[in-house]
């Protein structure tokens, strides 16, 4: 025997059908499997949302987004086999609605400006409390932007004062491109699986690398390799 739906009266006394909205979905890219399982908990403990599938790589990115087709990803800058800026660029050209929220260890200061500019709509430190990034996470599924009080309002200065920016930081003087290969560089890639990561000719790469260091007033490639695992692992961005 059949019960049929649910039905609720409402207080007009006409009865009518309830309707559970269903969670929205949500993708999850790092390459660390343990900061995976943590926001699957934390995001799976929502009844509004609902993490459908992970992935550690680019690869692996492209084809959940296929398969699953989230409401929303949630990407890392440091993937396996791949890079974070180059996954961001590719998920708004090919899904240009679908809402990209990164999620990093990386300096907000540096990357998150820059992230914004190569199509994500928001940017949140793994720091960041769990009730924030839940926030930041409805916000973008939402339609909005999220950055932290600190980034938005450097934006606005910048905004309002014509784009003037001299930069203090010696990171600040290098292009997008410069900024993936010195955090490749700093992964532990060499010149070759930079290349490849990017899928750049190793001659593009040696180009970048000799920029770099000019920008950053570095002599050898010893000094280049330093500066970026120091800058990679967070203990110097000087």
């Amino acid at each position: 025997m059949s019960t049929g739906p649910a039905v609720s009266r409402t207080p007009s006394g006409v009865t009518g059908t309830v309707a559970k909205k269903r969670p929205r979905r949500v993708l999850v890219v790092d390459d660390h499997p343990i900061v995976r399982q943590g926001l699957r908990r934390l995001i799976d403990q929502e009844e509004d949302l609902d993490v459908c599938g992970e992935a550690e790589t680019v690869r692996e990115a492209r084809a959940a987004l296929r398969e699953q087709r989230p409401d929303a990803i949630i990407v890392d800058i440091s993937l396996k086999q791949g890079d974070g800026i180059e996954l961001v660029r590719d998920v708004r050209a090919h899904y240009p609605t679908l809402p990209i929220l990164v999620l990093s260890m990386h300096d907000e200061t540096i990357y998150a400006e820059r992230m914004l500019s190569a199509g994500a709509s928001g940017y949140i430190m793994k720091q960041a409390a769990s009730e924030q990034f839940l926030v930041a996470v409805r916000r973008v599924l939402d339609g909005g932007i999220y950055v932290s009080d600190s980034v938005g309002n450097s934006m606005i200065q910048k905004f309002t004062s014509g784009g003037a920016h001299v930069a203090a930081n010696p990171i600040d003087r290098l292009s997008n491109r410069e900024i993936q290969i010195l955090h490749l560089i700093g992964k532990g890639l060499s010149t070759r699986e930079s290349a490849e990561a990017l899928d750049l000719s190793i001659k593009t790469v040696e180009s970048h690398r000799q920029r770099i260091k000019k920008k950053l007033n570095l002599t050898t490639g010893t000094q280049l390799v330093q500066y970026a695992v120091n800058w990679f692992s967070g203990r110097s961005e000087t």
